[in-house]
């Protein structure tokens, strides 16, 4: 039988809530009620289970290092393949996922001096170890494990764990050393909640949505379906974080000439599928949410795709 490691992060731990807890408030304290429901069916069913919280990146490490394989001729350290071990990550919001994840590619990520030819081309990870989401919010409907269809209800999470059926999912890593299991959205608002226009060149591949000159007033970038509309505008058409591309959005707003009734004002929805994206901002800082952790930059920030880095027990 599998030794289970049901991990919950505390307050602040990782970048689960932008360094410091200041984007979901009092949601990050963990509720224990379906860590230990979980925890209680997989111990019934045999399984070794250990809860951990973890407060700091140290601590995800050291339950992390519980999945790493034989020693390497080459050095590095690589995911055990067969691990008899599995892994539960007990998430409030989507952000706690992605600090683990995160975790889990500065772990197992090469350098690129050091890449082994047994790593795949269009990758710098090797297949991540597997892992279960156990939402703490059984009700709510738009996060990750909602989107992908996942159990919700801690039994049917430890019956997922047990099964040890695995869907494999595409990741994006991005230039600020940080990974996004969902998508990012980049633009701001004012104190009325209205879109406050940008400039900025945005590129995918090959494609340019933008060049600069245009003002934007949001872009959308997406592996999964959390940030497919804005304001009430769909931006993202698909989402599907199986089929190795990201999909980018830019909403820009266009002056429309009426014969014999004025000017109109309406958005143009620009999109684009690739490996890869870029936004350069043209002026100042602009604020963005990846993953619902909030940030601003005003530099160039790229983003791309690591088809089935990571993988998550599917009923």
């Amino acid at each position: 039988m599998y030794d289970v490691v049901i991990l919950s992060l505390a307050e602040g731990a990782g970048d689960s809530c932008g360094g410091g807890c200041g984007g979901c408030g009092s949601s990050c304290a963990t509720p224990r009620v379906p860590v230990l429901q979980c925890a209680e069916e997989l111990t019934r069913a045999g399984a070794r289970v250990e809860t951990v919280l973890a407060g700091s990146d140290e601590e995800i490490d050291a339950v992390l290092a519980r999945f790493d394989g034989e020693p390497r001729p080459d050095g590095l350290t690589w995911p055990e393949t067969d691990s008899k071990a599995r892994l539960v990550v007990a998430t409030a919001v989507d952000g706690q996922l992605r600090a683990v994840l995160r975790r889990l590619v500065r772990r197992y990520a090469p350098a690129p001096s050091k890449r082994p030819s047994d790593l795949a081309p269009n990758r710098t990870v090797p297949d991540l170890p597997p892992l279960a989401l156990l939402p703490l919010d059984a009700g709510n409907t738009t996060d990750l494990a909602a989107q992908l269809g996942l159990p919700r209800i801690p039994a049917d999470v430890a019956a997922a764990v047990l099964a040890g059926r695995i869907r494999r999912l595409d990741l994006l890593r991005n230039d600020a050393g940080s990974v996004t299991v969902d998508g990012a959205l980049l633009g701001g608002a004012d104190d009325d909640g209205r879109a406050v226009p940008w400039r900025g060149r945005v590129e995918v591949d090959d494609a340019v949505l933008s060049d600069g000159e245009d003002p934007i007033l949001a872009c959308a970038i997406g592996n999964g379906r959390g940030y497919a509309e804005f304001d009430g505008l769909r931006l993202l058409t698909d989402g599907d974080p199986t089929d190795g591309r990201v999909e980018v959005a830019v909403a820009v707003p266009k002056i429309v000439k009426q014969r014999f009734r004025g000017t109109k004002l309406q958005v143009e929805v620009r999109r684009a599928r690739g490996r890869a994206v870029s936004v350069l901002p043209r002026d100042g800082e602009i604020q963005f949410l990846d993953d619902g952790v909030g940030g601003s930059t005003s530099r160039k920030r790229s983003w791309w795709t690591e088809p089935g880095a990571w993988a998550v027990y599917a009923n």
